[in-house]
């Protein structure tokens, strides 16, 4: 059995790392098979091979131009699809067509899998935005083409029907959910603990439009909004860290520049695993994420979250987790610099139903039905 796996993988961001990490459990359980028996389709073979344990092939064929690119992959990678039992696309929001590459990137390895007669699994993915003609006709194709079709929120469903996918399509927990929390809880430490996940959102240098005036809006909000709450809780601790560094290092790092009460901050300048992050988080009281799979992981961990919403896919994961009045838009942040502090006010009224609010949430995110697993075994049962 050879089972493999495409998303957005070898890229040095955590929370894409957590949500393989997450897939290959749920194979490792669902089917049980080693590792050795799954094959990951990577940005940086080498790596994913020595840290999950699992065979790894390029993504992409290295050429000069992106059509060659694409052929070279196309005729190199036919062969090695064909002799896989089954191809998951996901997870991850990559049914998106906010990178170029993005639609067209895993349509080919569709197309692949459908010439090869390879049956394909839409896995736990995230959907949108989804604006430009071609986008829609290759991820329309794309969803389509497949024989299972799971997504991780309601919203993402409702996009891609809106596009004209007319598969079944299934809303399952993100496979994060999946990863190994720490044993226990960290010794907890004098003063209230915070940690905050941040974005260069439309920051030129890693966004894919430069607004530089948003970006400041953002980065002001969220400094405002951390200093009033160290002003009202002068024990308060504030510890950045990032999912993606060192861009969301760099956007903290700007965020704490602004801040009057930075003495009671420090950022973690460097790259972490999501193994290391489980267990800075396991410390923490609560978490005040922008990127998705900080406040995944933090869930993972029964720790309260805060969100900040660059991405639908923020508050379509609040939603979901009927957390909707924790949230507030990215855009919204600095026209109310104290929405992090009310919303803390109103959990800490009664911290200890806060935390078992958390808990539950986490219990029913992992046992969500229908089961992503249960659905792959009925096109590809246990041998």
């Amino acid at each position: 059995m050879t089972i493999g796996i495409v998303g957005n993988y070898g890229n040095d961001n955590l929370g894409d790392d957590a949500i393989l990490e997450g897939i290959i459990i749920q194979l490792e359980d669902a089917y049980q098979i080693s590792r050795n028996e799954i094959l990951v389709f990577s940005n940086n073979p080498e790596q994913t091979r020595q840290k999950y344990g699992v065979q790894s092939v390029n993504l992409f064929q290295r050429k000069k131009t992106d059509a060659m690119k694409f052929i070279a992959t196309m005729v190199h990678h036919k062969p090695i699809i064909g002799q896989l039992d089954v191809l998951l696309i996901g997870g991850g929001g990559i049914l998106m067509d906010l990178y170029r590459n993005g639609p067209i990137v895993y349509g080919m390895y569709g197309w692949l899998a459908r010439r090869a007669n390879t049956p394909v699994a839409i896995y736990g993915a995230g959907a949108g935005p989804i604006e430009s003609t071609l986008g829609k006709i290759l991820l329309r194709s794309l969803v389509n083409g497949a024989e299972m079709v799971t997504v991780r929120d309601p919203k993402s469903k409702k996009l891609l029907e809106s596009i004209g996918v007319n598969k079944q399509i299934d809303v399952i927990s993100d496979p994060a959910f999946f990863v190994e929390a720490p044993g226990k809880k960290a010794q907890a430490k004098k003063g209230f603990h915070i940690g905050v996940t941040a974005v260069p959102y439309c920051n030129k240098t890693y966004w894919p439009v430069d607004h530089t005036e948003k970006y400041h809006h953002y980065i002001r909000g969220m400094a405002q909004n951390l200093d009033h709450i160290i002003e009202a809780n002068p024990d308060t601790v504030i510890h950045f860290f990032s999912t993606k560094h060192p861009y969301d290092t760099e956007a903290a790092k700007d965020i704490r520049q602004l801040m009057k009460h930075k003495d009671c901050t420090a950022v973690l300048d460097r790259m972490l695993t999501h193994e290391e992050v489980l267990q800075i988080i396991s410390g923490l009281d609560l978490v005040i994420g922008t990127r998705l799979h900080s406040l995944i992981l933090a869930i993972v961990t029964e720790t309260p979250v805060l969100a900040v919403s660059y991405h639908r896919k923020v508050q379509d994961f609040m939603d979901s987790a009927d957390c909707g009045r924790y949230v507030i838009s990215i855009d919204k942040l600095h026209e109310h610099p104290r929405f992090f502090l009310d919303q803390l006010h109103e959990m800490r009224r009664s911290w200890d139903g806060t935390r078992t609010r958390f808990k539950a949430i986490l219990h029913d995110l992992k046992n969500k039905t229908p089961s992503g697993m249960e659905l792959l075994k009925h096109i590809y049962p246990k041998h």
